[in-house]
């Protein structure tokens, strides 16, 4: 064996515990779910092939598939700009050069490594309509509080509160990102009579745009994969009336519920070629407003 080879081979027995996980724990998996969206399978019995029947019931004869499809959408066209403009202006002020503001910005940030099933316990508490914190706050000031977590109109907007409260993990990468812009530029731009908006509107946020570009790519994905607060909320039951049955909500009810995993692999594949699509595009206008600098 050359030395190439006996290196080479040295390397792939360092890597191997991973390799074997992959292969094992993702690649597989993957693969098996692909077969399994033609197959009517129950775990129990054997998998039977069944073709595109998965398919057409879902896109034909399901209408909680497109129900939870665009309670989904709809959470994701408001919370993702939501939490991204929240995030940015929360950078923009912890990257102010003032006494204490390392407090300021742990404090922000805290809210983002709370565990989600205990945050959102939390919510349900102070949401709560009989004793929770916001609605005795509203009745001081003589506004009856809406029943938060079992109103549809409200509970999606809770939702979306939770998700704002939780800006704080996106703040910081948007801090850093702030951090690498070169000082060199707000001088120059001071010199010629910039004022304070001209700068952040000609140099912090196109500079500060290839981390707004990450943090978008990463909030749609993690928005259609939306599952955790609004089965802690509903109990798993995606209401009420159906307004927190996310997409990936129904998609487990659909496997463990109902035990068709089948159709569960059949929609995983959809929310795969959607998450696709939605990500492609949002690459396809990065060359629009998206700046690197050389």
């Amino acid at each position: 064996m050359s030395p190439k080879a006996r290196e080479n081979l040295t390397g792939y027995l360092f890597i191997s515990p991973w390799l074997i996980g992959f292969f094992v724990f993702t690649l597989w998996p993957f693969l098996r779910s692909f077969y399994l969206s033609f197959c009517n399978y129950n775990i129990v019995q054997p998998p039977k092939f069944i073709g595109l029947a998965n398919y057409q019931m879902m896109l034909f004869n399901d209408d909680l598939f497109y129900k939870s499809l665009w309670v989904t959408l709809r959470y994701a066209i408001l919370a993702v700009p939501l939490t991204l403009v929240v995030g940015v202006a929360l950078a923009l002020l912890l990257n102010l050069n003032v006494k204490g503001i390392a407090v300021f910005r742990t404090i922000f940030y805290l809210p983002s490594i709370v565990p989600t099933v205990a945050m959102t316990s939390i919510f349900m508490w102070i949401l709560n309509p009989q004793v929770g914190m916001v609605n005795r706050i509203l009745t001081i000031f003589g506004i009856t509080g809406p029943a938060w977590l079992s109103d549809p109109v409200w509970t999606p907007w809770t939702l979306i509160f939770m998700a704002v409260w939780a800006a704080g993990g996106s703040m910081v990468i948007y801090l850093a990102g702030l951090k690498d812009i070169p000082q060199y530029l707000y001088e120059a731009a001071t010199l010629d009579g910039a004022s304070a908006w001209r700068k952040m509107r000609v140099i912090t946020l196109p500079m500060l745009s290839p981390v707004i570009f990450f943090n978008l790519v990463m909030s749609v994905i993690g928005t259609f994969q939306y599952f955790t607060q609004a089965f802690v909320i509903s109990n798993g039951s995606g209401g009420p009336e159906d307004s927190t049955l996310f997409y990936a909500l129904y998609m487990f009810k659909r496997c463990w519920k109902y035990m068709d995993m089948g159709y569960g692999s059949a929609m995983a594949w959809v929310l795969f070629l959607i998450v696709m699509v939605s990500t492609g595009l949002i690459f396809q206008t990065q060359k629009r407003w998206v700046h690197y600098g050389r």
